[in-house]
Order: C-alpha cells, then structure tokens, then sequence
C-alpha cells in the first residue's frame, strides 16, 4: 500500500462549520482527492497539555469550544467514532520514539477537527483520533511527534495538523473582511511556502528567528505547531503542495499544505 500524504489545514474560525465559503469547497475537494482512509489522526491546536495526549474514547463528544457565536453552531454535532485500538498504538509509536505521550479516555474533539473534517468527510463515517500539541516543548518536539507518526500512513491512516499559517487574532479582530492580507501577513506566508519548497528544515524549525515577523505572525506558537506534526509525518524531504490559500480580514493566512512521502511509489492517488 502507498503511503497516504499529510496535510497541514488553517482550520480558520468556526464560521466555516456553517458557512465554508472558498475553503470549505478546498476541504470538500481534498476529500474527494484523497484516497479514502481507514482512520484520520489530527494535531490540533485547541488541544494543549504538558506531553502528548491522544483521545481514547470510542464515542468522542463534538466539542464546542467556543464562545460568542449564535445558537446553531451549538447544535452540530459530528458523529464520528474513535479509535481506542488506534490511540494505543499512537502511545507506542511515541515511546519507541522516546516521547512520553498519554491517553485520554473522555476528550471529545474540537473544532480545530471537526469543523474541516464536516467538509471531508460529511458522513462522519471515519474513526478520528486526536492529538493534543505541547508548546512549551517548541518545534523540534512537535517533528519529532510527527516523524513518530509516519508508520501511520503505510496503514492507510491519514495525519492531519490543524492550526493556521498565520495566527494574530488581535490584528484578525481589528480588521474588515474583504481586506487585502497585511503585509507582515503575506510575508510569513510566502517565506514559510518557499522555505517548505527548499526542504529547509533548519530553517522552517527557528522560524521565530528566521521568518519576517514571526512572532507577530504567532504571538503564541499553538497553532504553527501542527504543521510541525503533518510534516514530519510525511517523511524527510517530503513534496509540499498548497492546497488552499487567501486570508481571512487580512490577518490569517488560510495557506494549507498536502506533503507527500519523497519515495518512488509513493504518488498520491485520486478516489475512483
């Protein structure tokens, strides 16, 4: 079996659960691209913890972590079962790794997975398990985490980072949609794009000191660190592709990548 590619979604606000807009067609388009996996494994950035947790429930609760927004997107649910099976292998590949990772047992899952995944997989009919990041244990770790991953997609299990190319919410609030991207904005996005395009690992992992504005583009360093996960779960100078793009009142970069394994034979492969 060829290995599944990874990807890294700009999961965006949780608007897109009602009204998707461009990128919720991207995320429908993904799913039909892609080939169908048995089970989908995410990194999200609403889910933070002191070393990696999995959820191990059977039956995840859809999270409404969120406030502020009117009573519909309180009613949705997504239904999809879990993977205990799964999570316990997750633990093990980690610990094979060195990592120190846990299980929990009653975590539903948050709009950082369900929200994109209601658009690639309506249905709700393919087991999710997810992954909680660690920000204090920085970029490394995360590559670490997701290079663990990677026996994952030669068993037909899809990795997926959700958090976003760009993350300033003050500046995200403080603007009109429709706005052109600020220019620090588009900055980040078009270096991170061209450093993934270079293989530059040393690099994309200091991008705190590398990229233009960084740490304006990420005050806090939750929602870059999924893209750590994707991508190492793809495998050493893994193939990245844009596969969605834009940005959101100008301040959040929608830029999502698919990275496919550097091996021969493994090519993605649309749905029949």
């Amino acid at each position: 079996m060829k290995p599944l590619p990874t990807l890294f979604l700009s999961h965006g606000s949780p608007m897109h659960a009602i009204a998707p807009g461009e990128v919720g067609d991207a995320w429908a388009a993904l799913g039909k691209r892609l080939p169908r996996p048995d089970a989908v494994v995410v990194a999200s950035a609403h889910w933070e913890s002191s070393v990696p947790m999995i959820t191990g429930s059977a039956r995840p609760e859809t999270l409404h972590d969120f406030g502020g927004f009117p009573e519909p997107f309180y009613a949705i649910e997504y239904p999809a079962r879990g993977d205990p099976a799964l999570a316990g292998r997750i633990v093990g590949l980690m610990h094979d790794a060195g990592i120190t990772a846990g299980i929990e047992g009653c975590r539903g899952i948050d709009h950082g997975v369900w929200v994109p995944l209601r658009w690639m997989y309506p249905a709700a009919d393919i087991p999710i398990v997810e992954i909680s990041v660690s920000p204090a244990r920085g970029t490394l770790h995360h590559l670490a985490l997701g290079r663990a991953l990677a026996p994952l997609t030669e068993a037909n299990v899809l990795v997926i980072g959700s958090g976003h190319t760009t993350h300033n919410l003050r500046d995200w609030i403080g603007r009109r949609a429709g706005n052109e991207p600020l220019p620090y904005a588009a900055a980040f996005a078009h270096w991170l794009e061209a450093r993934l395009a270079a293989h530059d690992e040393a690099a994309v992992l200091d991008y705190r000191r590398e990229a233009p504005d960084a740490v304006r583009a990420h005050p806090t360093e939750e929602h870059f660190l999924p893209l750590f996960v994707a991508w190492g779960a793809a495998g050493t100078d893994a193939v990245p592709e844009r596969v969605v793009d834009g940005f959101e009142n100008g301040a959040l970069s929608r830029d999502s990548f698919l990275f496919t394994r550097a091996t021969p034979g493994a090519v993605l492969q649309p749905n029949g």
